[in-house]
Parts: C-alpha cells; sequence; structure tokens
C-alpha cells in the first residue's frame, strides 16, 4: 500500500480475487488515463493540456486495480476549487468492465470524504446529460433544466 500513499484506501468489491484501491498519491500515468477517458467514450484531450489540469486539480484521485507488478487504472476524478467554500468535480470515469458493481458511488463518496475533510461547503459537479440519473440517485440536487450539473452541500 506504500505506492499509493497515506491516503489510500481499498475498495470493497464483489469479487474477493480483485483488489482494487482509491489513491490520491500514485503518479498518474497521461497514456493510462487517457486510454481510461476514451474507453467510457470521450474524446482525446492534449497531453500537456490533461497534466496542467491536474496540476492545478485540488484533489486526483485513482482507483487503481492493485497488482504489485503492474497496477492498472479503472477509475479517476478531479476537484477544482479553493478547498474551503468551495470545489467543483470533472472528469469522473470508472472503466466499461467495473460499472454496475457500486464503484462509481464509492469513487464518489471518497472524493466527497476528501472534501469534508478540507472544509468544503458546497461542491458542484459537472457531467454530461446521459450519467446524471447516477447522480442523483447519489443524493446531488439537479440544477433546474438538468442539463449538465448538480450540486451537494456539507451536512
Amino acid at each position: 500500500m506504500q505506492a499509493y500513499g497515506d491516503k489510500a484506501r481499498f475498495c470493497r468489491t464483489a469479487n474477493p480475487q480483485v483488489s482494487l484501491v482509491f489513491s490520491q498519491a500514485r503518479p498518474m500515468d497521461l497514456v493510462e488515463l487517457e486510454r481510461l477517458l476514451e474507453s467510457v467514450g470521450w474524446s482525446r484531450r492534449p497531453v500537456r493540456r490533461v497534466r496542467r489540469a491536474l496540476e492545478c486539480s485540488l484533489i486526483c484521485v485513482g482507483l487503481w486495480r492493485h497488482d504489485p507488478r503492474m497496477p492498472r487504472l479503472v477509475g479517476f476524478a478531479r476537484c477544482t476549487g479553493d478547498g474551503v467554500l468551495d470545489a467543483t468535480i470533472w472528469d469522473v470515469a470508472i472503466h466499461p468492465l467495473y460499472q454496475g458493481s457500486g464503484l462509481g458511488k464509492q469513487l464518489m463518496d471518497y472524493v466527497l470524504d476528501a472534501l469534508r475533510e478540507m472544509g468544503t461547503e458546497k461542491v458542484t459537479l459537472f457531467a454530461d446529460p446521459g450519467v446524471l440519473p447516477f447522480y442523483q440517485r447519489l443524493g446531488w440536487e439537479l440544477e433546474p433544466y438538468g442539463h449538465r450539473c448538480g450540486f451537494w452541500y456539507a451536512t
């Protein structure tokens, strides 16, 4: 677990043979991140801009399939903001082979826990319209027109 940092946390899975770990500290391989994002249907973005976006992010969380020799990135999310009053969650993705087993919910819980630890009061989320029902099921308040945005407030 050392390679994943002090805020790493194991993810609950239905298959005890599969070990998944959330990590904010493990270095992000940009090629592997690009493959993950392409697997969920996102278009390519220039690597130098993605690198800069990650550097400017408040939190970047990877969900790794743990293998001591070759960990694999199977999920990702990042946040921007001031870390006190407001934060925004972007780029939430779970590889299609791992979707439908509660990993997206656990990833969002991990991100919100990290933001709570910072004392963040309000979190916004930008997502494609097709996945907004997922966030609504998690308790997010959607903007009135249900286009691309949801809100979560610290309690």
